[in-house]
């Protein structure tokens, strides 16, 4: 059955305006003081949003005070080196969020004048912004009743209507996208989105919901049926690969640090990182011989020093960090430099590398 067909199914017999102004009314009093709520300035919420992806609030209130201060308007990010931004967001992860903003910000400056577009056509172009970002920015910002769909409010509506859709599959976005165009507030969609994801954080979380403080409950559907914490429905992801590495911690003759930057294209894109050598298929001695092919350094290997993990969302880096001595041979590798130690900060790094910091300035 197509969505169109489905959606008056789902909504018979469910008091939309009922339900519409229960949210807001619960939204207007209860919810929390943001910084990026202060005014519906388009491109503050388009930078809320972009860092709100896959983070939390409290992790993300400080991240974005302090890029605010550094870019307050979007000709002051547009503007910027890149490697500024990426270090303004170091600790955030996903960094392709980062230079996808920055490019697509450019792209306002040049075409729009500095201005967000209002238009979805204008908008849904600009680089990274998807349909989520798109109708957050059109409906928070300029009051337009669009919806702005995440797994967050997928989870909410799934609940209060009782839909079994694996929402780990595309084409359910698809039909929640259309449910809220049917439940969404013409008079006010800010506070109807902004109500939906407000309800998903504080209290239908996915693990154990407050059901008897939420506003909606008299009309949620998997409340009355007592399934709410069996939904939404959604199949687990793929095992997530292992992937083992040695970091080096290589000091030359001045006291100077060897860091590399990543490629421009990829994982981990522009960021920086002290030397990896991958472990898949090599022991530790076939290790040095594959890093003097590759960086035209021989070194000999010191003391382990630290074992770092970091999870991505498709793999797992199991990283052993290693001290190492320089014995041979001369740097020959693109994007490779030594750094002073009191320099070496300044750099942009993804977090796994950020925890090697306490081991060089300690040396």
């Amino acid at each position: 059955m197509k969505v169109e067909e489905r959606i008056p199914q789902i909504m018979q017999h469910f008091n939309e305006q009922h339900f519409r102004d229960q949210l807001i009314n619960w939204f207007n009093k209860e919810q929390r003081i943001l910084p990026w709520r202060e005014n519906q300035d388009p491109y503050r919420v388009w930078v809320s949003e972009i860092m709100l992806q896959q983070t939390r609030v409290d992790t993300v209130i400080p991240y974005y005070n302090h890029f605010m201060t550094l870019f307050p308007t979007p000709k002051d990010l547009a503007d910027a080196d890149e490697q500024t931004v990426l270090k303004a967001w170091e600790g955030l992860g996903y960094y392709s969020r980062a230079r996808n903003l920055q490019n697509a910000v450019r792209e306002v400056v040049e075409d729009y004048g500095g201005i967000v577009p209002e238009e979805k056509s204008q908008l849904k172009k600009l680089k990274g912004v998807g349909p989520y970002t798109q109708g957050a920015i059109l409906s928070i910002a300029y009051d337009q009743p669009e919806p702005a769909v995440d797994g967050n409010v997928m989870r909410v509506l799934s609940r209060i209507l009782y839909i079994e859709d694996d929402i780990a599959v595309p084409k359910t976005r698809k039909l929640f996208e259309g449910l809220v165009y049917e439940l969404i507030s013409e008079a006010n969609p800010s506070a109807f989105n902004q109500g939906l994801m407000e309800l998903g954080a504080l209290i239908c979380t996915p693990k154990s919901p407050s059901c008897l403080l939420c506003p909606v409950q008299d009309q949620c559907r998997a409340f009355a049926e007592g399934i709410e914490s069996e939904l939404p429905i959604k199949t687990s992801k793929k095992k997530q690969k292992k992937v083992p590495y040695l970091a080096l911690i290589i000091e030359d003759e001045n006291g100077n640090i060897l860091i590399e930057k990543r490629p421009d294209e990829g994982l981990l894109a522009s960021m920086w990182q002290y030397p990896m050598v991958p472990m898949d298929d090599l022991d530790k001695e076939s290790g040095m011989h594959w890093f003097y092919g590759e960086y035209g350094l021989k070194i000999e290997l010191q003391s382990t020093v630290d074992h770092v993990k970091h999870v991505f969302s498709h793999l797992i880096w199991e990283v052993e960090v290693v001290r190492a001595n320089i014995v041979g041979g001369g740097l020959d590798r693109q994007n490779a430099q030594f750094v002073s130690k009191d320099n070496i900060e300044s750099f942009p790094y993804p977090v796994s590398h950020q925890k090697i910091h306490q081991h060089t300035l300690t040396q």
